[in-house]
């Protein structure tokens, strides 16, 4: 038995088919996988996303706390409520965890981090936070509901307590007890909503009777892959950097003087591999995780993820392999090789096709 959010009852009501992810118990789907991934494509969608840890973080020195432990620079967090995306790495210039934080006020920010990597991740913050004198609290009172899609702005508006129409992209708004991002894992417009758990069954009921959908954690990863989106565990881990990840977007070198954790690994590195995007051309198969890819050149590399896209038609994939530029590679399936195209991501983006 794993540990169970505060919408576990309400996901036994809809039948959901109950799995183990990140020592949770999480509900995989609730009907069909493609059925819900479409219903998120061109309509609205509901996750329960509560198995994700928030951490509030106080103090005069928060912010430079967050600047020693974030790839990205927290300098850019200049607005109340904008939010940033960012990796937290090792001295080797691993990833501990890929976050999302928010800026509260002058010496607030609010942090939230993955489910199978929670009890790491704040020991990792508590550790370099005592330096900095900075509070860090785990809420594990909190629940957390992303609504998805291109009409999630439209069946939220009149059932939350805070007005979310002019929220932008990227930033928060929130009220005593409802804390809501416009941000998701879906490359649909929709928000993350945190609110206290005991309130969460009550805010799904009424998602619900909105015609918002139950979408379970199978159309949340073709979903987030075909916006490109990583996936920690899968498409990046403590072994490899960010830059080995298709994440170097996500560190801030500049300025020269910000000292971060794993910068110096970052900066001191050779040759490293590469993240590539893939759709399979041929038929004959599906890209699938740990499947050998075959660069020009004879190099070999590894799918991480890979799936039938919905939205596509066709099988789609990152890829780990040798640094260089290519068009084309070939992937093993089934003791066949076939050949796959190298794309530039995302593969889908607001409901639009962009390979």
């Amino acid at each position: 038995m794993g540990k169970k959010t505060y919408l576990y009852n309400n996901h036994l009501k809809l039948n959901a088919k109950i799995v183990d992810f990140g020592g949770w118990d999480m509900p995989l789907n609730y009907c069909s996988q493609v059925t819900e991934h479409h219903q998120v494509r061109k309509s609205a969608g509901m996750f329960d996303v509560s198995h994700m840890t928030v951490v509030d973080l106080e103090g005069e020195k928060a912010r430079d706390l967050l600047a020693y432990l974030l790839a990205n620079d927290i300098a850019r967090l200049k607005n109340i409520g904008k939010a940033l995306y960012s990796c937290m790495l090792n001295e080797n210039g691993g990833v501990i965890d890929d976050l999302i934080v928010y800026l509260v006020s002058d010496t607030q920010f609010r942090v939230v981090v993955n489910a199978a990597t929670t009890e790491k991740d704040v020991a990792w913050i508590t550790k370099h936070a005592t330096d900095f004198k900075v509070d860090v609290k785990q809420r594990d009172d909190l629940a957390m509901i992303a609504v998805q899609g291109p009409l999630a702005r439209e069946k939220v508006r009149s059932l939350l307590p805070i007005d979310v129409q002019e929220l932008a992209p990227f930033y928060a708004t929130w009220n005593d007890e409802f804390f809501v991002g416009r941000t998701g894992y879906t490359g649909e417009d929709g928000f993350e909503i945190i609110l206290p758990g005991e309130k969460a069954p009550e805010l799904w009921e009424a998602l619900l009777a909105a015609d918002v959908a139950p979408i379970g954690l199978a159309a949340r990863d073709t979903l987030r892959l075909e916006a490109g989106m990583n996936l920690y565990g899968i498409d990046m881990d403590e072994n490899y950097s960010p830059l080995e990840s298709g994440l170097s977007w996500t560190v801030a070198f500049k300025p020269e003087n910000r000292d971060f954790i794993g910068r110096k690994a970052l900066e001191t590195s050779a040759d490293h591999d590469i993240m590539i995007a893939l759709v399979l051309e041929q038929k004959g198969g599906v890209l699938r995780g740990h499947q050998t890819v075959t660069v020009e050149g004879g190099g070999i590399g590894q799918i991480t993820s890979g799936t039938f896209s919905p939205t596509i038609g066709k099988s789609i994939a990152f890829a780990r392999v040798p640094a260089g530029k290519y068009e084309q590679v070939l992937v093993t399936i089934r003791n066949k090789q076939l050949v796959a195209k190298v794309v530039k991501p995302p593969f889908v983006r607001n409901g639009k096709i962009f390979v």
